[in-house]
């Protein structure tokens, strides 16, 4: 049990009465007290209950990719402040200028790095920089921005435009114009026939090009493993006919990595797994792995020449991330990068992530509410259904019960919640990078015991 601190009960007295949480209905806390984390270490976090669990989804929203407690990281960061802790992204840092040359050796194909502080406003900059691209290159034209049915960008309105997730734009409205959805891409919720699903269902992107006119359509916004809309792995042949369709049409290709990025897939970055030569990449969540607020939009040369000019004074790209600015970012990645780099957390990440694969085809044999399981590295999802022939989906408050019974096992997961309606049903993992086999077996253990409590 960890030490708690003596004033707890005064502290979550002044949560429940001044604290607005993220993504929770606080109508429950007139009951209940809310939750307090207070302490961090490796893969483990103790509540102010002084409980002990193992956090399988790296801080509840995939960031803590290096695990709690990294103490160099903190140390880079208190170093890094009291020699410079801010600085206008107008002028340079040295922090920035070093982890921007680091991050871009492991990107081939793209040159430069963008700063901000969220995965959001990161996604802004890429729809921005289109617009931009649109009103000096093409008169206006190729301005309208395709995204997936599943995929989520972020929670301003720009993304929510942008949202595949009904429930997540849900009275958020009216969005800005110029926002088309494709087709998602799961096959176990199939909406072709036939063989070949992965270029079927990049048909459908083509498809909606034509529909809306290829001289109107300039980005095709996609993430490499759906995260939030049911940790989606694209089938097959997928990825080469989008990028064979994108470059027909002149259509350019962001891969929103906020979640995939940053060795969470067993790769640098998700796409990498793919073969896909992508014009944006954003990344923010494990960049530093939670230790201090930094996100990026990473562009080729070809997209960064389009805004240097000497004849149109409005030419360059006229944006500004105030936090983009502060020094902690980039420190925190160096050290976070490091660490990945000389612990070997991307070879580990490809052989947990196996284990984690067979763990869950082995709990699906034991039962039958499992309709699916999916994954790509340390990011996994295991789809519950009430019927495996016809698939119909287990509805959303037993899937919480099974999240809350896990928890009582000791092990925090995830699962899809108010995103999709009647969809809402997948559980997700995405343990940090540094997880061992008896990890990895503690989790699925845990499962095994909620999933029998709760479904039989």
């Amino acid at each position: 049990m960890t030490t708690l601190p003596n004033d707890i009960s005064a502290v979550i007295e002044a949560d429940r009465a001044h604290v607005w949480h993220h993504l929770l209905q606080h109508k429950a806390l007139e009951t209940s007290d809310p939750r307090i984390i207070v302490k961090g270490d490796g893969m483990r976090v103790w509540d102010a209950g002084g409980r002990e669990y193992l956090d399988a989804v790296s801080g509840g929203v995939w960031t803590v990719n290096v695990g709690y407690g990294r103490t160099s990281i903190a140390d880079a960061v208190r170093d890094q402040l009291v020699e410079l802790n801010y600085f206008a992204g107008s002028a340079g840092s040295i922090p920035a200028a070093k982890f921007a040359q680091k991050l871009i050796s492991k990107m081939p194909g793209l040159a430069r790095v963008y700063f901000a502080n969220s995965g959001s406003e990161a996604n802004e900059k890429v729809f921005k920089m289109v617009r931009q691209i649109s009103a000096q290159h093409y008169g206006g034209g190729k301005s309208k921005i395709l995204f997936r049915e599943r995929d989520y960008h972020g929670t301003t309105l720009g993304t929510l435009a942008a949202c595949g997730q009904p429930q997540r734009a849900a009275h958020y409205g009216p969005f800005p114009d110029g926002f088309v959805e494709v087709p998602h891409c799961l096959e176990y919720r199939a909406q072709w026939e036939g063989q070949d699903y992965g270029r079927r269902a990049a048909d459908a992107i083509e498809e909606v090009i034509l529909r809306e006119g290829p001289d109107t359509v300039g980005l095709l916004c996609l993430e490499p493993v759906t995260a939030g809309g049911g940790v989606i792995v694209p089938p097959a042949g997928y990825w080469d006919r989008v990028q064979e369709i994108c470059k027909k049409y002149n259509v350019l290709l962001h891969i929103d990595e906020v979640v995939c990025g940053m060795g969470r897939t067993g790769e640098w970055f998700g796409y990498q797994n793919f073969g896909i030569k992508p014009d944006f990449v954003t990344m923010a969540k494990g960049v530093a792995s939670g230790y201090a607020a930094i996100a990026c939009t990473v562009t080729t040369n070809a997209v960064f020449e389009k805004f240097k000019t000497a004849e149109d004074p409005l030419g360059y790209f006229r944006d500004i991330s105030t936090f983009g600015g502060c020094t902690a970012g980039p420190a925190a990645a160096l050290e976070n990068l490091r660490i990945i780099e000389e612990e070997g957390l991307l070879e580990n990440t490809r052989a947990m992530g196996a284990r984690l694969m067979g763990n869950l085809r082995d709990l699906m044999a034991r039962h039958s509410v499992i309709g699916d399981v999916r994954g790509c590295g340390l990011f996994a999802g295991a789809e519950l259904v009430t019927d495996r022939t016809t698939k119909a989906p287990l509805d959303e408050a037993t899937c919480a019960r099974i999240v809350a019974e896990t928890a009582a096992r000791g092990v925090m997961i995830g699962v899809t919640n108010r995103s999709l309606p009647g969809f809402n049903n997948t559980l997700c993992l995405s343990p940090a990078l540094i997880a061992t086999c008896a990890d990895i077996d503690a989790i699925t253990d845990a499962m095994d015991g909620a999933l029998s409590e709760v479904c039989g």
